[in-house]
């Protein structure tokens, strides 16, 4: 039994082999994933910039508006806050106990993770540079609008570590539960986003595809190193 298995109860994914048939599935699936992201934030960033979402964002904003009440706005900037600083101690807390159970790889992934969505929203807020619709319920924020940050970080952390607990856990109603609440708070993070006033529609959607783009990226690359060195494994014992 490896170190990671006996520490941690469950194996490290580097140790597991998978049939090359799932790896190139997977790889496929990906990379497709990856392109229809591509394209359609290409479609997106291209109406935006020639303000043909106007109508449409203003339309969203204001159906999401109307149902506004205390109570939701506070559960709304709860719910905000898991998508900024609550994320960053998230994903310090969970990089801590993933090197603390030797889950190595786990934690290099949600670093590349973090790291990716951080140069992604950087550049593309200053490519962009899309001023902030008016706030209904708290203060501007002084980045940029597009795309939404707290969409694309919180597709990638909370749906990253989605995948590494769920590949991690055996029972598949476990499973099933992980992916459910993380779709669900990333689905919440990007309608408060909307609900405060601090994001437009299109804003949140294209969060959503930068992230689909680099998470696909992502596991492409590395569904593909693992196809090679299998490869690699099957010449030598040939």
């Amino acid at each position: 039994m490896s170190s990671v298995e006996g520490d941690a109860g469950l194996p490290e994914l580097e140790t597991v082999a998978k049939p090359t048939a799932v790896i190139e599935t997977a790889t496929l699936l990906a990379l497709v994933l990856a392109v229809l992201s591509l394209f359609l934030f290409a479609w997106i960033a291209e109406r935006v910039t020639h303000e043909q979402t106007l109508r449409f964002d203003a339309s969203v904003r204001a159906a999401v508006h109307r149902h506004a009440t205390p109570g939701l706005t506070r559960a709304m900037i709860v719910i905000s806050f898991l998508g900024g600083d609550g994320l960053a101690i998230a994903a310090i807390v969970a990089m801590i106990v993933f090197l603390r159970l030797r889950w190595r790889r786990a934690a290099l992934w949600l670093l590349t993770t973090i790291v990716g969505a951080t140069v992604f929203d950087v550049t593309l807020k200053y490519a962009f540079h899309r001023p902030r619709p008016v706030p209904f319920f708290v203060p501007l924020p002084r980045t940029y609008s597009f795309p939404s940050g707290h969409s694309l970080y919180s597709f990638c952390f909370y749906g990253v570590l989605a995948g590494l607990l769920a590949d991690r856990t055996r029972p598949l109603w476990l499973r099933i539960v992980i992916w459910t609440c993380a779709a669900l708070l990333i689905a919440a993070i990007g309608l408060s986003r909307i609900y405060l006033g601090v994001h437009y529609p299109s804003d949140v959607i294209a969060g959503y595809l930068t992230a689909t783009l680099w998470v696909s990226t992502m596991i492409a690359l590395d569904r593909l190193r693992k196809r090679r060195k299998n490869h690699e494994g099957e010449t030598e014992s040939g």
